[in-house]
C-alpha cells in the first residue's frame, strides 16, 4: 500500500511490483512470507521506503519445506535465511516483527496506519540453545499449519536466522484457540486463583457479554482442548466463569454493588437490532462500548431468543437471563418487547425512524419436517421448538401421555426431559445413529437416561400410525452405520425386516431448524440461501444490502450460544466500520 498518489501493487507470488515514481514515497508491506519479503526487497531496491510488518515475532511466515521460493528452484527454507538477512539489513526497510496493523485509514493521497506491537518475552540473555522448546509444556495449535498440528508456546524461527530471536507468545493456550470468542482463559482463571473475582469477570466480559448464561449452557470446547486433561482432568473453565458471574450478581442483589456507568455516547448514528437473542445482545453490547446507540426490537414478550424460548428453565434459570440482559440495557441499550419486525414495522420503516444500520439476529425457530408417510394426516405433531416455547412461556399443560421425540441434539434432549417434567407418562427418543454420534452434550444424555427417558439408538421413523385422525404410534426400522457422509459421520442405512412399532399420542420432531424469514415480505432484496439463511460477507457480517447485517443462527443454522456471540462481535465491528466509512 503506497502513501501517495501512486499505488503499489504486488502479485501473489511476489514476482512483479509496480514501484512509485517518487522514491520518497513510503510503502507498507504486511506479511513476511515469500511474497512479502520479495515485494519489500524489490520496492526498497527501487528506492521506496518500506515498512515490513509481521505478526509473528520472527520473519519468514509459513515457509513450507515443500514450497519453492519465487525465482528460485530451491525449497523455500533453503533460501529463507539469505532473504531475511537482506531484508533486515536493507537501509530502506524498517522491520516491525511481532506487530499487527490495528487500523488503516485513507488520508490525503494515501493511508495512515496504526500498529499494535506485542511485548517480547525472551530477553537478550537468550543464547538460542533451544532447550526451552524441548521442555515447554504448553502446546497451542500451530496457526501456520492451519491448526492441524500443535507447537510450543515458544515461537522459534523456522530458519536459522539470527536477525530475529525466539519469543514466548502470550496468548496461545489451546483452550483460548478453541473458544469461538477467544477469551483469555489463562488470565481469568489465574485472577480467580488470586481471589480477584471482579478483575476475572472483566476479562471474561471483554469477549463474552453473557458469562452467567454461557457458564450454564456452553458446551465448553475449551475444556476438551485443555492440556491439563492429559495429566488428570481439564480445568473447570466453564464452572469458574459461572462462579465469577454469579458472585457479582449476588453482590448486586445484596445491594453491595451498583451497575457500572453506561459508556459515553460518542456517535450520533443509531442502529436497529432485530432480535434479542445472544447475537443481537452482543451487537448492542459492543456498539455501546464503541459509543454507538442501538435499539433492540424483539417479537417475543421475553428477552434472550432461544435462551428463554428454547432452553428449559432447569438448565438456565430465567433470573440469570434477566440479569445479563439488564446489564446490557444499563449500558444505554433500548429494548422493545412484543415488537416484531414485519408488515407493521418493515426494514424501510426502521430506516425512516433514523436507524443508519440494521442487524438481523432472528435465530432459527422453524422446525424441519420428517418427510415420512402419515406426517400430515394425523393430529398429534408438535415440533420440539414449539413445545419448548409453549412451556417456557408458562403453559405447562402436558402435550400427551406417551411422547416420541425424534432427533439426537440438545433440543431433542431438552424436549424429552421437559415432557417428563410436565407430567408425560412415557418419553421415548428415536435416534438414527449410535450414541457415539449423538450431537447432544454427553452429560445431558446421561441426565435424560437417569430421569427415565428411553432412547432407541440406530432407529429411524418409517411411517406415522393413526386412528380416528389422531396419532397412535410410529413404525420404525433398525439402522446400521455405513460409509462416511458429508458430515464426517457414518451414514445410517436401514436393515430390512427389522421394523418395529412404538406407541405414542404425541410425536415431537427435533431434527433441526431453519430461519423463518416470512416477516421480511417478498421485496426485501436480501440474498437468501436454499436453507432460508442470510448470505453475508463472512469478514463483516454485511449482507448484499449495504446497511443490513446478520449473524447467529439465521446465518449458520442452529449453533451454540457462544458461536452466536462470536457472530455478534463480528457484525458489531462490521457495522462500526460501515458507519465510519
Amino acid at each position: 500500500m503506497s502513501k501517495g498518489s501512486k499505488k503499489t501493487e504486488t502479485v501473489a507470488n511476489g514476482d512483479a511490483v509496480a514501484v512509485p515514481d517518487d522514491v520518497g514515497r513510503s510503502v507498507l508491506v504486511v506479511g513476511s512470507d515469500a511474497a512479502g519479503l520479495t515485494a519489500a526487497l524489490d520496492l526498497a531496491d527501487a528506492g521506496a521506503r518500506v515498512t515490513l510488518v509481521e505478526e509473528a515475532p520472527f520473519l519468514g511466515g509459513a515457509f513450507k519445506r515443500h514450497a519453492r521460493f519465487p525465482g528460485s528452484g530451491m525449497p523455500a527454507f533453503c533460501r529463507a535465511t539469505e532473504v531475511i538477512h537482506r531484508a533486515t539489513r536493507h537501509p530502506r526497510i524498517d522491520v516491525m516483527a511481532g506487530t499487527s496493523v490495528s487500523r488503516l485509514r485513507k488520508s490525503d493521497g494515501g493511508f495512515d496506519a496504526a500498529f499494535r506491537t506485542e511485548a517480547t518475552r525472551v530477553t537478550d540473555a537468550c543464547n538460542e540453545c533451544g532447550a526451552c522448546v524441548e521442555v515447554c509444556p504448553i502446546k497451542p495449535y500451530d496457526v501456520f499449519n492451519e491448526g492441524l498440528t500443535l507447537r510450543t508456546a515458544i515461537d522459534w524461527p523456522s530458519t536459522p536466522a539470527h536477525e530475529t530471536r525466539p519469543n514466548i507468545e502470550r496468548e496461545t493456550p489451546a483452550c483460548t484457540e478453541t473458544c469461538p470468542v477467544h477469551i483469555d482463559i489463562r488470565r481469568y482463571v489465574g485472577l480467580v486463583v488470586e481471589g480477584k473475582f471482579a478483575k476475572a469477570l472483566a476479562v471474561v466480559r471483554a469477549d463474552n457479554p453473557l458469562p452467567a448464561i454461557c457458564g450454564r449452557v456452553c458446551p465448553h470446547p475449551c475444556e476438551s482442548a485443555c492440556n491439563r486433561g492429559h495429566q488428570d482432568e481439564p480445568v473447570a473453565i466453564d464452572a469458574i466463569k459461572r462462579f465469577v458471574a454469579d458472585y457479582e450478581a449476588s453482590l448486586r442483589r445484596d445491594g453491595k454493588l451498583e451497575w457500572p456507568p453506561a459508556p459515553k455516547r460518542t456517535r450520533k448514528e443509531r442502529v436497529a437490532v432485530v432480535g434479542a437473542g445472544p447475537a443481537g445482545l452482543t451487537v448492542a453490547h459492543d456498539l455501546a462500548l464503541m459509543g454507538i446507540g442501538s435499539t433492540i426490537f424483539e417479537a417475543a414478550p421475553v428477552p434472550g431468543g432461544m435462551l428463554w424460548l428454547g432452553i428449559p428453565e432447569y438448565r438456565l434459570p430465567r433470573d440469570i437471563i434477566q440479569d445479563e440482559v439488564d446489564y446490557i440495557a444499563n449500558m444505554g441499550v433500548e429494548i422493545h418487547y412484543d415488537t416484531p419486525v414485519g408488515p407493521d414495522l418493515t426494514l424501510d420503516d426502521l430506516r425512516k425512524k433514523g436507524f443508519k444500520a440494521i442487524f438481523l439476529g432472528v435465530g432459527a425457530h422453524s422446525g424441519l419436517k420428517l418427510k415420512v408417510p402419515g406426517e400430515d394426516d394425523f393430529e398429534g405433531f408438535m415440533d420440539a421448538i414449539v413445545l419448548l416455547r409453549k412451556i417456557n412461556l408458562g403453559d405447562a399443560e402436558k402435550p400427551g401421555n406417551k411422547v416420541i421425540v425424534i432427533g439426537g441434539g440438545n433440543s431433542a434432549i431438552d424436549a424429552a426431559r421437559t415432557a417428563l417434567r410436565v407430567g408425560c407418562d412415557e418419553v421415548h427418543i428415536v435416534y438414527r445413529r449410535s450414541r457415539r454420534e449423538m450431537p447432544a452434550n454427553e452429560w445431558e444424555i446421561d441426565a435424560a437416561i437417569e430421569e427415565g427417558v428411553q432412547i432407541s439408538y440406530l432407529a429411524a421413523p418409517v411411517r406415522i400410525l393413526g386412528e380416528a385422525g389422531k396419532v397412535v404410534g410410529m413404525e420404525c426400522v433398525r439402522m446400521e452405520l455405513g460409509k462416511l457422509d458429508a458430515s464426517g459421520r457414518r451414514r445410517p442405512v436401514p436393515v430390512e425386516g427389522t421394523e418395529f412399532v412404538i406407541e405414542a399420542d404425541i410425536i415431537v420432531p427435533a431434527i433441526s431448524q431453519r430461519p423463518d424469514i416470512d416477516f421480511l415480505g417478498d421485496d426485501h432484496g436480501l440474498d437468501i440461501s436454499r436453507w432460508d439463511s442470510f448470505e453475508i460477507d463472512t469478514r463483516t457480517g454485511q449482507t448484499n444490502v449495504p446497511d443490513v447485517f446478520a449473524g447467529g443462527d439465521d446465518v449458520t443454522g442452529p449453533a451454540t450460544v457462544i458461536e452466536a456471540i462470536a457472530a455478534g462481535h463480528l457484525a458489531a465491528k462490521g457495522i462500526a466500520k460501515y458507519l465510519t466509512d
